[in-house]
Formats: structure tokens, C-alpha cells, sequence
């Protein structure tokens, strides 16, 4: 259906428009003008008007809806008439927006993942073959932050052709792929035989890396196998029956920091273990116990901080949130590195090698290229 304006009116600093479905729209003046169509360079599709020229005084001088249905202004300074296609108006309509309720695109999920692991398999040719795949695999990890890609190349450096299907990759100190194997004199408990507890990669980074992807090349050793969390759901449980842990969680700063032997700078940052977007819904999970420094917050605090992070770290780790599975070589553990925390069983290198390579991608490269696949 069709939505059209079917009346407008102005007051001090908004125009008013009442749809023909009965729906309101109060539309500021200063954004109008700021978003007139013509506003942008019709190449780099960059603003290039300035909102800074005109006062704010700045008003419709005349208004209408003209015979196209557009709604047409004529400006009170400039000498400027703008022309706003309603379907535009009524798409980035702020007042609409606010009034509905917010819907999280994620879909949260616990152990009983663990009973349906092929709803999150997708095969690597369907991925190289088709836009429907590739969009199947990118829903996957933004929706849930995880899948595992099937039946993929044994080669080394093999995955880049599946990920360019993406975008490019991040590239850090680790250099691309990274290789995780068992090393002498490690620089990272992920090149040993070691436990890895769930965890996050480079939390210590402003911006840790969106998304991290895991290609197994090998895994004849024992041991070795792999879980995952969803951090979101452990912190929805948290958000509805402890509250109080929640909110620690969210508004108390901990610090991290490289320790890596191999560097000539030291990084360190801090970041609450929960972080929250600007609608409520969860953002990033910053929870690493191998990277974590030495906690500097108000003494007042530090007694609920460890409180806190122990219950957190618990529930991380509990059999009813965490999912269990086996690499196989050919799979690409791909996950929402800044959602999902992953780990893995210690090994016995002497029985067997494990070799994994791993990639890491910006979030915005995966939330980009599938809206971009789905306009």
C-alpha cells in the first residue's frame, strides 16, 4: 500500500504531517533543510550543504504537497526550493521511530543449540556459488553470532576466497592468518596445548576485532575440541534475575592489556564487561581472565567488581549456556568475536597435530555487505 500525505500544518520550528493511513510525523525544520535531496553530491552521494550557513531563523516560507505528491518547500533564506518524496519522509520519519517498539536483530541462544548444530552449518561451495548463500552465512553470524562453514579447502591461506566473498580482512600483529598451533616459548596461551578458557580475542584493543574465523587445516590430536557462549543470552539471563551483578557488569570499568612478550608497545584499555547500544541492546562482552590487568577501580567497588565478575565468568562456562563441538578439517568456526566467547579442551601434542589459521574481520564489513546484499 501506497502511504501519501494528507495534511500538513506548521508551528514554531517542525512541519507537521498527518498520513493517509492516520499516522503523525513532526518533521524540524533544520532537518528538513539539512536533508534536502539536493543536499548531496549525486557521485559520492556526500553532503555538501552546509546546515551552518542559514540562521535559526530558518523557516518554510511556503509548503505544499505538489501534484507529483511530494511535499515541496520553499525556503525562507537562500533561495531554495526542496522537494521530499513521502516514501523517503515517511522511512526516516524520527518521530515514528521513536514511538515504535525496538526489535533486537539477535537471536540469543543456550545449550539446547547443542541438539540442533545444523541449523548453523552452511557448506563453503554454497557460500562461493550464490548471493543466497553467502546471505544465508552473513544472517547466520549477525542473527546469532555464529556458524560453522563445512567442506572447505585444507590448504593453507585457503580461507581468503570465502571471506573476500565478505570483504577484506583486519589485519593486527598476529599478521594474517595467524597460526594456531603449539609453539615453543609461546606469545599467546592459544599457541600452546593449554585449556583455553571461553574467552574473547584482543579485548585490550579499543576495538577488538568484530568478527573472528577459525580454519581448520587439521585436528588429528587428542583432545582439542571446542566450545562457544553466547555472551548476549548470559547477559539477558543476568539482566533479568541478578540484577544487580547486570549492573555492576555494566558500569564498572575493568582494565585490560596485552602481554605479549613479542611487542615493543604495551596496549591496555578499559571497558565495562557488558557494553549496551543506545536502544539497550548488547553491544560488546569484554570478558577474558588471561588478559585481564590488575583491577583499578574505587576501592568502594572492587568487593561487587570481583563479585560480579566471578558470577559472570561461572555462567560463561556453565553447562546450560555452553556449546560443545568438534573441528573437523575443512571447518571455518566463524563467530561474533565481541558476542561470542570460544575456548577449547587442552591437547596432547605428542599424540597428533592441530593446526588452525585464524582471520579477523571489522563488524561493520559483515553488517555491511548483507545489507548491501538484501536492499
Amino acid at each position: 500500500m501506497t502511504i501519501a500525505i494528507s495534511k500538513i500544518s506548521k508551528n514554531r520550528s517542525s512541519l507537521n504531517v498527518e498520513w493517509s493511513d492516520g499516522e503523525k510525523s513532526s518533521f524540524n525544520y533544520m532537518w528538513l533543510r539539512d536533508n534536502c535531496p539536493t543536499a548531496h553530491d549525486k557521485d559520492s552521494r556526500h553532503r555538501m550543504f552546509n546546515i551552518l550557513n542559514v540562521s535559526e531563523n530558518l523557516n518554510p516560507k511556503k509548503y505544499s504537497v505538489n501534484a507529483q505528491g511530494k511535499l515541496e518547500i520553499e525556503w525562507s533564506e537562500g533561495n531554495h526550493t526542496s522537494y521530499y518524496d513521502p516514501k523517503w519522509l515517511r522511512d526516516n520519519c524520527y518521530t515514528l521511530k521513536h514511538k515504535a517498539k525496538y526489535i533486537s536483530p539477535y537471536t540469543l541462544w543456550d545449550n539446547s543449540l547443542q541438539n540442533n548444530l545444523d541449523s548453523i552449518v552452511i557448506d563453503h561451495d554454497e557460500i562461493i556459488s550464490s548471493d543466497q548463500g553467502l546471505i544465508k552465512w552473513l544472517e547466520l553470524l549477525h542473527k546469532k553470532g555464529i556458524a560453522i562453514v563445512k567442506n572447505s579447502p585444507t590448504e593453507k591461506e585457503s580461507a581468503f576466497k570465502v571471506l573476500n566473498r565478505i570483504s577484506h580482512t583486519r589485519e593486527t600483529f598476529f599478521k594474517t592468518p595467524f597460526e594456531v598451533i603449539n609453539i615453543p616459548k609461546p606469545n599467546n596461551s592459544a599457541y600452546t596445548a593449554h585449556e583455553l578458557r571461553n574467552h574473547m580475542d584482543l579485548p585490550w584493543f579499543e576495538n577488538p576485532p568484530g568478527y573472528q574465523f577459525l580454519h581448520c587445516l587439521i585436528n588429528a590430536a587428542e583432545g582439542g575440541d571446542s566450545s562457544a557462549v553466547d555472551g548476549f543470552s548470559v547477559s539477558d539471563y543476568l539482566r533479568k534475575n541478578e540484577k544487580e551483578i547486570f549492573d555492576t557488569l555494566v558500569n564498572v570499568y575493568l582494565k585490560f592489556r596485552d602481554k605479549d612478550y613479542t611487542q615493543v608497545l604495551h596496549r591496555s584499555f578499559h571497558a565495562p564487561a557488558i557494553s549496551l547500544t543506545k536502544d539497550g541492546d548488547y553491544n560488546d562482552i569484554r570478558f577474558s581472565v588471561a588478559t585481564m590487568d590488575a583491577l583499578d577501580c574505587h576501592p568502594d567497588e572492587m568487593e561487587k567488581v570481583y563479585n560480579a565478575h566471578r558470577r559472570f565468568g561461572n555462567l560463561l562456562h556453565d553447562d546450560s549456556f555452553q556449546i560443545k563441538f568438534r573441528l573437523e578439517p575443512g571447518d571455518i568456526f566463524s563467530f561474533n568475536n565481541r558476542r561470542i566467547l570460544h575456548g577449547r579442551t587442552a591437547f596432547d601434542p605428542n599424540s597428533g597435530h592441530r593446526h588452525l589459521q585464524g582471520y579477523y574481520m571489522d563488524r561493520d564489513e559483515i553488517v555491511g555487505r548483507l545489507n548491501f546484499l538484501k536492499k
